[in-house]
């Protein structure tokens, strides 16, 4: 039992814990998945959209500026994407400080900034929440994408006490064990872009809570390299969404695209 000791962030329980912290970690649990593989020739990221409905407007899905639904993966900076899982105003408040961050290093040194160091940036800003009264942990997780000279393609992971690791291949929010189990089995250590964007959206059908995937529930990007070796940041469009899922094998058929999904009634996504 908590005992109390849960009332304040910054009060260790007799057994050395923080329970804030482990609550912000259990509302992160029941966000949509998110999903990244690293590969040798670029990064994927792969989410779950909870916010779904025929009102929504999708007036600026089309085109080709798309910048995400504003819900699970957004840029960074030009050699970063990042993808969460968690409480989106929380999550919406670290999207723009590390957008910030990744400025200001930028005019500074005029240069991209590195992933590990923008993945400290933020999670320097984390910790600070665990250890100050007054304040709460950030209920949300960040997953990073990135590329950089020195280092190539990489991938973080943040969680809301301020630790950070890089991954091969990893996944936040629900059914994460039942995700992270089929990534051990199928991850390669010299897969390709494409077969890892098989192997996510493999995972993604058999771990998300819909039967169909369909791009009203998933948002899907990449990081590559293009003809100029400079990194290039793709957040997909519902409608490449689709078209990818019908490369393989994994749309909706035709008389399930008109039903629409509900929309919960928690704040996690």
């Amino acid at each position: 039992m908590a005992r109390r000791y849960d009332s304040r962030t910054t009060i260790f329980s007799p057994e050395g814990r923080l329970y804030q912290i482990e609550y912000a970690m259990e509302a992160i649990s029941h966000a949509g998945i998110v999903i990244g593989v690293l590969s040798k020739d670029g990064v994927v990221l792969a989410a779950e959209k909870k916010v779904t409905g025929k009102l929504l407007d999708m007036s600026g899905s089309t085109g080709k500026s798309y910048g995400g639904s504003g819900e699970k993966i957004f840029l960074l900076n030009s050699n970063v994407i990042s993808g969460v899982a968690g409480i989106t105003a929380d999550a919406n408040s670290l999207i723009n400080y590390a957008r910030q961050a990744a400025q200001r290093h930028l005019f500074m040194y005029n240069e991209d900034i590195p992933v590990e160091l923008l993945a400290q940036r933020l999670c320097d800003l984390k910790q600070g929440y665990t250890q100050y009264g007054g304040l709460r942990p950030f209920g949300v997780s960040l997953l990073y994408a990135g590329y950089d000279p020195h280092y190539h393609f990489q991938l973080y992971h943040s969680d809301p006490s301020g630790n950070y690791s890089g991954w091969k291949a990893t996944c936040i929010g629900a059914n994460n064990g039942t995700a992270t189990s089929l990534l051990k089995q199928d991850y390669k250590e010299d897969i390709s872009v494409e077969d890892a964007i098989e192997l996510v959206l493999k995972v993604m059908s058999k771990t998300m809570d819909s039967t169909t995937l369909g791009s009203e529930k998933l948002e899907f990007a990449t990081l590559t390299l293009d003809a100029e070796k400079k990194p290039k940041a793709k957040i997909f469009n519902p409608t490449e969404i689709d078209a990818l899922l019908q490369k393989y094998g994994l749309g909706k058929k035709d008389e399930d695209r008109d039903v629409a999904a509900p929309i919960p009634s928690d704040a996690t996504v």
